[in-house]
């Protein structure tokens, strides 16, 4: 449940590539590129120009993953909420955005309690607590999202 806190661009690549099923090798592939062009590009080396949004954006759909998206969120103070469409949502989805969101406010008491036990809360503490209250805070926001969104297109239906 630990998620670690990514501070510069070259360390949202790195983890998107970390992620990636296969690998850096699949990420090349995937986008197209040599290994090594892959590796210029991703780790700006022999100044090459950066790896751009839309092929981070490629790689994280099918990681899975949002690291990007909440990057940049962060640079402005605010938090990335993903927005499902209508159509996949169910009340078995509806439950497991429940159970995610509330293990993000555990994950965030537990930081919280752990900072505690010496009394005071560091500048490392309160960076983690506040980044996994992020976490949670997008989490609660896209179930509520969710349940709007599914019992909006349910009463479309019906109509």
């Amino acid at each position: 449940m630990k998620s670690s806190i990514l501070k510069t661009r070259r360390q949202v690549v790195s983890a998107v590539i970390c992620a990636y099923p296969g690998g850096r090798e699949c990420a090349a592939a995937r986008i197209g590129l040599s290994l090594k062009k892959f590796d210029n590009h991703a780790y700006e080396n022999n100044n090459s120009r950066p790896l751009t949004d839309a092929q981070i954006h490629q790689l994280e759909l099918k990681a899975g993953t949002s690291y990007l998206p909440e990057y940049i969120a962060a640079m402005y103070g605010g938090m990335f909420v993903p927005v499902v469409e209508p159509e996949l949502l169910d009340n078995v989805e509806m439950y497991a955005r429940c159970v995610q969101a509330a293990a993000k406010r555990g994950t965030v008491d537990h930081l919280i309690a752990e900072a505690l036990k010496d009394g005071i809360i560091n500048d490392t503490e309160a960076e983690a607590i506040l980044h996994a209250d992020t976490l949670h805070l997008a989490a609660r926001h896209a179930e509520v999202l969710a349940v709007i969104q599914l019992h909006a297109s349910q009463a479309g239906k019906c109509k």
